[in-house]
């Protein structure tokens, strides 16, 4: 075992604070990272609070982590040391159901590892990356390629997968519309990587506050939701559309924004319950439909990908000792688009 700095919730809704926590000593094949930057996801506040129920603490944050191969174990070959690597909300799974056999170990049915807020199978808790390093199995190990800096790759790891894996399951693309509900953290990220795939992007936000920041990402037209208008404009006009905000939609409203058969993918997790009148899906075949992130291998394609278009995170870079502030900045949606953590500062 290794003791390394952390930041840690002492208990649900506590301040984080700075702490110690021991890592694993490093397995036949396991890798050591170096953890130099990790993203603040909305998801680790809500986990932080107990917005999304019963926690574990103390509980260190982050699955938005960027680093360098440190160490690796005897047994493992896809890494070596100096290697930039990534790790993103999973640490670990049954590998042997079906859906882990089809690459799909988010939907694991023998029971993923959760990076952080999880029980691993030697019974003990995990940490994320709010601390110095972190020792993972090489499986669930990430390549971050050369072309995208390690702060702007980080938020990858969980925003930009949880986008792409609903935009390429749907089949975005040239000839297709997509809308993405929220330009935040995660809604940024679908306009970006919806641009990038080709399809014709629109941005639905509450307010136009952010319409200049939308079109420069790579949206063609940006709406106000606040204006009933936009919902008679829309009727019946995109292929797909991807949710990304984490408060209850009219869910009801948007599903008539799509064109017969369209899909409304959401990949934002509110709190609270959501209602909805099933006529809205079966009228025009339309489909309500749900992501979670997405595999490991659909992550690595999604890291090359972004370093095959460019694409990277918009990201402030702050210090270890704003991570409370950030939190509420968050809450209140002040950041463009994502905090990142400089782990120096830890």
């Amino acid at each position: 075992m290794t003791t390394v700095a952390a930041y840690a919730a002492p208990a649900a809704k506590a301040p984080l604070e700075r702490t110690t926590i021991e890592r694993r000593a490093v397995g036949e094949h396991d890798v050591l990272i170096d953890i130099r930057y990790v993203g603040i996801c909305h998801s680790d506040i809500h986990q932080a609070r107990e917005g999304w129920g019963e926690a574990i603490f103390p509980m260190v944050p982050g699955h938005e982590i960027a680093g360098i191969v440190a160490e690796v174990g005897p047994g493992v070959t896809r890494y070596a040391v100096g290697d930039r690597v990534g790790v993103g909300c999973l640490v670990d799974s049954c590998r042997v159901c079906e859906n882990c056999r089809a690459g799909r170990e988010q939907y694991c049915t023998g029971g993923n590892v959760l990076t952080y807020n999880g029980v691993g199978k030697d019974g003990e808790p995990t940490y994320g990356g709010y601390a110095q390093t972190v020792v993972v199995d090489e499986n669930f190990v990430l390549r971050i390629p050369e072309g995208i800096g390690l702060d702007e790759a980080a938020p990858l790891l969980c925003a930009g997968i949880t986008t792409y894996s609903p935009l390429r399951h749907w089949n975005a693309g040239p000839g297709k519309k997509v809308a993405v509900i929220g330009l935040g953290g995660l809604g940024h990220m679908a306009v970006k990587l919806a641009h990038a795939l080709g399809a014709e992007v629109t941005v639905l936000s509450q307010s136009l506050r952010k319409k200049d920041d939308g079109l420069r990402l790579g949206a063609q037209h940006y709406y106000a939701t606040s204006d009933p208008a936009t919902f008679e404009d829309l009727a019946g006009g995109f292929d797909l559309i991807v949710s990304t905000v984490a408060a209850p939609l009219d869910l009801d409203a948007y599903l008539g924004l799509l064109k017969t058969g369209g899909v409304l993918a959401n990949v934002g997790a509110p709190e609270e319950p959501v209602r909805l009148n099933l006529f809205s899906l079966l009228n025009h075949g339309r489909v309500l439909a749900g992501s979670m992130i997405g595999g490991i291998a659909e992550t690595q394609e999604m890291l090359d990908f972004c370093a095959a278009h460019g694409v990277g995170a918009e990201i402030e870079l702050i210090s270890a000792d704003q991570i409370n502030e950030a939190y509420e900045r968050v809450l209140a949606s002040d950041v463009r688009y994502r905090f990142v953590i400089d782990n120096a500062t830890i």
